[in-house]
């Protein structure tokens, strides 16, 4: 039997191993913040949510720590939401040099065990230089074909270098799907793994399904105005367009006059992600009209709530023809026409909408993607 004072050595060891196996989690994502403060009426994307996502699930694990370096929106230097932390940092307004002053006092600031960001970008390369120098782990996550297959670097030239050697250099590269993790081998002799965008996955539910819906940001790659002539070509139907003016794009009210001036199409400018929800549960397909993605959260988004995909280039790993959960279209427009006649004719969706479900469930439940993390974190953490 212990005596007294030996229990209360060992209670004592006990939390000093906990303190220890404490892993804290920062992820450096400027545009996140309006997905923890829906009051804050700004732009993101696929990679913030998904960033988001993993963010908050991780957080829900007391052993670790969880922190986000974001922009500065006018939110307080450092505020808590959703039991994460979050750092503000550079202002969209300002120059280059003093934005990424910002971004390094906010790194630093986190004091984190392991950074991760995602999407290729000149943050990619001082994140890197941060960790190398503070002696932290640095973990790149992919957002896009174009940051795997070469396509930014060359694009952006001294910029794309540096990203390259960052990438080359991270502790842990990941990518959302096998392709892109290919590409990362064939051009960089990186070995990535593949680890897919995870979501909360609601219970199915049978409400009407009345309209085509689609979902994004204007950015260029994604073609939003092939959706409008969607729409003026199939005039019998309703269609959705959830549209928000991505950064930098000057052509924006001129794609809103267009997609107004449609009478079978409803425009809306934004949506918050928490009532993203809605417009799909009522969707009978969802249309991607990009050249490239890395893989859309709006397709994960479309297949939990049982909404195939009419895709007119985007099929990451194939995954629409493997699974039966929708049509890709091979670039071709008309096909894009004919592919929504198909899935309209006889309530084909509905099928392909319960594959899509399927998909879901097997492939992005963000209660299983996490413990991927979790494995990698603490594994990169001793």
């Amino acid at each position: 039997m212990n005596a007294p004072g030996d229990s209360k050595i060992a209670v004592f060891d006990e939390t000093q191993d906990m303190k220890k196996r404490l892993v804290h989690v920062c992820f450096v994502s400027p545009k996140a913040y309006p997905l923890f403060d829906p009051k804050c009426k700004a732009v993101f994307g696929g990679a913030e949510v998904d960033l988001y996502n993993l963010g908050v699930e991780l957080a829900k694990d007391a052993s670790f720590e969880v922190s986000f370096v974001t922009a500065d929106y006018g939110q307080p230097a450092a505020v808590r939401l959703q039991n994460i932390q979050l750092i503000r940092s550079l202002s969209f307004r300002e120059g280059p040099l003093a934005g990424a002053w910002k971004v390094w006092k906010a790194l630093k600031k986190a004091n984190a065990d392991i950074y991760v960001i995602k999407t290729a970008s000149p943050a990619v390369p001082l994140l890197e230089s941060f960790c190398t120098l503070h002696k932290k782990v640095f973990v790149y996550r992919s957002a896009h074909q174009d940051d795997c297959d070469g396509t930014y670097a060359r694009r952006h030239r001294l910029a794309g270098m540096a990203y390259a050697r960052a990438v080359k250099r991270a502790h842990a590269v990941l990518t959302q799907n096998q392709t892109d993790r290919d590409n990362l081998q064939k051009w960089l002799a990186v070995e990535a793994s593949v680890i897919p965008n995870g979501h909360h996955l609601p219970p199915p539910d049978r409400n009407p399904r009345t309209t085509i819906l689609w979902v994004g940001r204007s950015a260029e790659f994604k073609h939003p105005e092939r959706f409008i002539e969607l729409a003026r070509c199939v005039p019998s139907e309703r269609f959705t367009m959830i549209c928000q003016r991505a950064t930098g794009d000057t052509a924006y009210t001129r794609l809103v006059a267009q997609a107004r001036a449609v009478s079978n199409l409803t425009f809306i400018e934004q949506v918050p992600h928490h009532e993203i929800d809605v417009y799909f549960r009522v969707a009978r397909v969802l249309v991607n009209t990009s050249d490239s993605e890395g893989f859309s959260n709006a397709f994960i988004e479309a297949c939990k709530w049982s909404v195939p995909i009419l895709s007119l280039s985007v099929n990451p790993d194939n995954f629409l023809t493997r699974w039966s959960c929708g049509l890709c279209c091979g670039g071709d427009q008309q096909r894009l026409v004919e592919g929504l006649r198909f899935l309209l004719e006889n309530d084909r969706y509905q099928e392909l909408g319960r594959n899509a479900r399927k998909y879901a469930q097997a492939n992005h439940d963000i209660t299983q993607i996490v413990e991927q993390y979790k494995e990698l974190f603490r594994k990169l953490a001793e």
